[in-house]
C-alpha cells in the first residue's frame, strides 16, 4: 500500500476551518466521507476533547479505518451509511445537533488505486465503480442496457463531455458486438471514437465518461443535494462545516446550498429585517479555496480539489 494514497486532501486548512468550532468541551464532529480515515485521525488527533462519528457507504473502508481510528477507542463511531442518510444516523445514535461536519467528495483513493473496482481509467479492471458494492447496478449495467439518449444526457451532463453523442454511438454499436465488462475496451472505445483535437486537450480522453459512469452509477449528485442541506440543519448555532468537492457540478450544488443559507430571505424594502428572515449560515471562504501549489506538487490528487465552509450562526426560524 503506496503512502501517497494516504495524504487527505488540504487537511490542515480543514482543520483550521473547523477548529472554533471543535475547540469546544463535549463537540461532537461528523466525516460524511470517512474513506481511509485520514481526514477523521487527524480531527481526533487535534481536538482531544471532541467525539467522532464517521461514514461510510464502502464496507471496506470502514474495516481499514476502523484499524486505523482503534487507538481513539469510544470516541470514534463508525457507521456504514450514504452521507444523505446523516439525519438518520444521528437520531439513532442520540445526537441530533453536532458542532462540525465534514465532506471529502473525492472518491477514496483506495477505490482509485484497488484495481478491482474498476473506478481507475488507467489499468483495466471490471466495470464496476459501486462504492457500496453490495448495493445497486454497476457501471457495465448501465453502458449496457441503457438507452442511447439517456447515456448522451448522463456523459454531458455529469462528465461535461462535449462529444458525448460521438462517444455513445460507438458505445452502442459494440455493445451489441459483445456487452461491455472491462474498462480497458471502454477507454480504447473513447479513444478511437473522438477526433483528433478533442485528444490533444485535459488528460486522459476517458476521464469525463468515467467520472459520469461513476457519478450515475453511486447517485452522487442527487444524494449530495440531500446529504449538504442534512448537515446544514444538523449544525447546531456556532457549529461548522466544510465541504471538499472535486467536480465543477459538486462545487456548484454546495455554492447554492451555502450561499442560500447565508442569504436574508426577507421581502425587499422591509426597514428592519425580522429574526425569521435573517441568514442562518456566514460563509468562511471567499469563494472556493483551492489547494497551494506545494499541496498539488506533493499529492496530484489535491489539484481539483475546491474547499468551501460556512457556520451556522442562527437556528430555523419556527
Amino acid at each position: 500500500m503506496s503512502q501517497s494514497r494516504h495524504v487527505p486532501v488540504m487537511l490542515q486548512r480543514c482543520l483550521d476551518l473547523l477548529a472554533p468550532a471543535l475547540e469546544r468541551p463535549g463537540a461532537v464532529v461528523v466525516d460524511c466521507t470517512l474513506g481511509l480515515g485520514g481526514h477523521s485521525e487527524a480531527l481526533l488527533s487535534r481536538f482531544p476533547g471532541a467525539r467522532l462519528i464517521g461514514l461510510d457507504r464502502d464496507k471496506e473502508a470502514l474495516r481499514l479505518s476502523g484499524e486505523r481510528l482503534a487507538p481513539y477507542g469510544d470516541r470514534a463511531t463508525l457507521v456504514h451509511a450514504v452521507y444523505d442518510e446523516l439525519p438518520e444516523v444521528l437520531d439513532r445514535l442520540g445526537t441530533p445537533r453536532v458542532q462540525g461536519v465534514l465532506f471529502d467528495l473525492g472518491v477514496s483513493s483506495m477505490q482509485l488505486d484497488e484495481a478491482g473496482r474498476g473506478f481507475a481509467y488507467a489499468q483495466d479492471a471490471p466495470l464496476d465503480m459501486r462504492m457500496d458494492q453490495t448495493a445497486g447496478i454497476s457501471a457495465a449495467e448501465v453502458l449496457n442496457t441503457y438507452p442511447p439518449g439517456e447515456l448522451v444526457r448522463i456523459l454531458r451532463a455529469y462528465g461535461e463531455e462535449k462529444q458525448a453523442k460521438r462517444i455513445v454511438s460507438a458505445i452502442v454499436r459494440e455493445r451489441e458486438k459483445e456487452p461491455f465488462d472491462n474498462s480497458a475496451r471502454l477507454v480504447e472505445l473513447i479513444r478511437d471514437a473522438l477526433p483528433q483535437a478533442a485528444k490533444r486537450t485535459g488528460g486522459n480522453p476517458a476521464k469525463r465518461t468515467f467520472q459520469a459512469l461513476r457519478i450515475e452509477v453511486n447517485g452522487e449528485l442527487s444524494v449530495l443535494e440531500r446529504a449538504v442541506p442534512a448537515a446544514v440543519g444538523a449544525l447546531a448555532v456556532g457549529g461548522r462545516v466544510a465541504v471538499l468537492s472535486y467536480h465543477s457540478l459538486e462545487d456548484r450544488l454546495v455554492k447554492q446550498v451555502l450561499a442560500a443559507g447565508a442569504a436574508s430571505t426577507a421581502p425587499p424594502g422591509l426597514p428592519v429585517v425580522p429574526e425569521r428572515y435573517q441568514p442562518r449560515l456566514k460563509l468562511l471562504t471567499r469563494g472556493a479555496e483551492l489547494p497551494t501549489e506545494e499541496e498539488v506538487a506533493e499529492n496530484r490528487r489535491a489539484a481539483p480539489a475546491r474547499l468551501r465552509g460556512a457556520e451556522r450562526i442562527r437556528e430555523d426560524a419556527e
